[in-house]
């Protein structure tokens, strides 16, 4: 094999990987995060888990990243071991599919609708097809849809470059003597391993094998050990994912590595028994790219169908390695919901901000649930629910720090416009929700230190602030119901609501101003209604954000302030007839001022007077 040669062979391979590795990207980009969803949502039947690995596997061309996937779902206990059983194994008959496709180079016709269909033929068309909608499209998904078609062509060419380099070794001597080598088993078998586990990408050595074969120069005897090696070569990319991951998501890596080892033993032991007593005359026939793919996929499939009903051996197995230790027990007991944002889950950024939604909407929860804790306080002073609301803050603070740290691995990876702005919208809540549970923190530090002072609210002053917080509970209630529906109907509501809580604060700062004239409130009452008016007021204020941030993302735009301005400024029919319907709902009586004692004793002698006069 001359420099040239080699050249020629590793620029292709260099096309081919290329292909492979962006093709997958852009159909994830495409997908959205459905295909990850698809699996999330996995029942416990085996057979349609098998299916589904199938499924996403052909489509991500990529039976490692699903692995990875379930590797990630276990970690995060998404999907448990039993039912990652039936994805993995469906996982290894998906990844035949890049062959078939590759098996189109071995065509051999004249016929010019045959000769269309090779790769070397319609891979420029596709190239260019994808190009074209790349550069000119306007709309990130149909750019989506070209880089598909783009990597696609890359990857057949790169394919049809690799034949094209070999396809003069079919003279040279000394390089069939070393593929002559390889039909050794052993030998065979550690090739295809080594391959595969260095280029990380079963469907990469499998394509590299059948471009060989366009030399004719390969035979069976030597391919076939090649694909068994390629099978337990394309289970170390799970290994290395697990690295660093849960004990459950080593035995989920650690199974595939188990299957394929079972698989390609027992075929290899059987195979070459049979071969050694009867003596296969097809070992020593040429293998075609075809004839490769039809083996590869035969294997598989047969493979699957066996162990799929005996799956329940490979957990016994894995868990007789990797034991269930006591720490495990504990942490399924807690169950934390932090373990769903996986690192895993960054190859896939559409999948990973779901999964950040899915957080937040548990600390919006928990940011709720103090306030509603702290405003029960105004009313009813409890110690055991002061304490909740300490330790809901605490828990919100930590929701907000491990959501910002994957927020901000999220934002390192390649975003579509969309996910941009989802990832953006999330960032802002979470600042937002932990801000709402401070003014809870805040609320419930005020009303303790009145509780040690024995300090009250006239009634005026409760009256007024039972319609307040009535109106800051709905608000709530609305962003909660609003963002886990994605309800922009609902969120169209939060604007009109926060603009009549403004107004309640205005007026019930000003009745306390008569209040303190009137001599009914004392200074310090006051001073602690403004602090606790102030922290509610600003949880309206928060909940405006929200809402802003999610209008913003759908519009598209992100400019936040500018948005609602807008929105204000329109006062727009749908805004005003909102606004008046929250008015009229929380309307707060007129102040009437309490009378004095020397008003209080005129009134009486009068009404005496009347009285004689009568």
């Amino acid at each position: 094999m001359n420099i040239i040669i080699l050249l020629k062979l590793v620029g292709g391979l260099v096309l081919f990987l290329y292909g492979i590795e962006y093709l997958g990207e852009a159909l994830k980009k495409v997908s959205g995060g459905k295909l990850e969803k698809i699996l999330e949502g996995l029942t416990n039947n085996k057979w349609k888990a098998a299916l589904l690995g199938t499924l996403v596997t052909a489509v991500i061309q990529s039976s490692g990243a699903t692995i990875v996937m379930c590797v990630g779902f276990v970690n995060s206990g998404i999907m448990s071991l039993e039912q990652s059983v039936g994805v993995i194994l469906g996982a290894n008959i998906g990844t035949t599919i890049t062959a078939w496709l590759l098996s189109l180079s071995g065509i051999q016709s004249d016929a010019l609708l045959l000769q269309l269909f090779k790769p070397e033929n319609f891979a420029p068309i596709v190239g260019l097809i994808g190009l074209i909608m790349l550069m000119t499209s306007k709309k990130e998904r149909h750019r989506n849809v070209g880089a598909i078609a783009l990597s696609f062509a890359i990857l057949l060419i790169g394919m049809s470059q690799m034949s094209g380099a070999v396809s003069p070794l079919a003279e040279d001597k000394t390089f069939t003597s070393v593929l002559t080598m390889f039909s050794n088993p052993f030998l065979g078998l550690l090739v295809g391993l080594g391959m595969t586990a260095i280029l990380q990408s079963s469907s990469a050595s499998i394509g590299i094998l059948q471009a060989l074969s366009t030399s004719g120069t390969v035979t069976f005897a030597t391919a076939i050990p090649i694909i068994m090696g390629e099978n337990i070569g394309s289970a170390i990319t799970g290994i290395i994912s697990s690295l660093g991951a849960s004990r459950n998501a080593k035995r989920a890596s650690w199974m595939q590595m188990f299957y394929c080892l079972i698989k390609t033993s027992v075929f290899m032991v059987a195979f070459y028994t049979l071969n050694a007593i009867f003596r296969f005359s097809f070992m020593s026939r040429i293998a075609s790219p075809v004839t490769i793919a039809i083996f590869h996929s035969v294997f598989n499939i047969t493979a699957v169908l066996i162990m799929l009903p005996f799956s329940d051996i490979l957990v016994k197995i894995v868990r007789r390695v990797f034991p269930i230790t006591e720490d495990e027990k504990k942490e399924a007991e807690s169950n934390h919901t932090f373990t769903i944002l996986d690192d895993r889950f960054l190859s896939s950024p559409a999948f990973a901000l779901d999964q950040s939604k899915t957080v937040l909407l548990e600390m919006m929860k928990h940011s709720c649930d103090a306030m509603r804790y702290a405003i029960d306080l105004i009313y009813d002073y409890d110690d055991k629910k002061a304490h909740e609301v300490v330790r809901l803050e605490d828990l919100v603070d930590e929701y907000e720090d491990h959501l910002n740290d994957y927020l901000s691995k999220v934002a390192t990876t390649d975003l579509s416009e969309k996910d941009g702005h989802t990832l953006a919208s999330l960032l802002h809540s979470t600042n937002d929700f932990e801000r709402i549970s401070d003014h809870a923190l805040n609320i419930k530090e005020s009303i303790e230190k009145m509780h040690e002072e024995g300090t009250t609210f006239s009634e005026s002053a409760l009256t007024e602030l039972h319609v307040f917080t009535d109106a800051i509970l709905e608000i709530l209630k609305t962003t909660d119901s609003a963002l886990k529906n994605d309800d922009i109907e609902l969120v169209k509501r939060i604007d009109p609501l926060e603009d009549t809580i403004d107004k309640l604060n205005l007026e019930i700062n000003d009745h306390h101003v008569e209040r303190l004239q009137s001599g009914e409130c004392t200074v310090e009452q006051g001073l602690y209604l403004s602090d606790i008016m102030v922290d509610l007021e600003r949880v309206a204020d928060h909940c405006s954000n929200i809402a802003a941030y999610q209008l913003s993302a759908e519009d598209g735009t992100f400019e936040v302030h500018e948005l609602s301005q807008r929105e204000r400024e329109a006062r727009n029919a749908s805004f005003q007839l909102l606004e008046e319907g929250y008015r009229a709902k929380y309307e707060i009586p007129e102040y009437e001022a309490p009378k004095k004692k020397s008003e209080k004793k005129d009134k009486d002698k009068k009404d005496k007077k009347k009285k004689k006069k009568k």
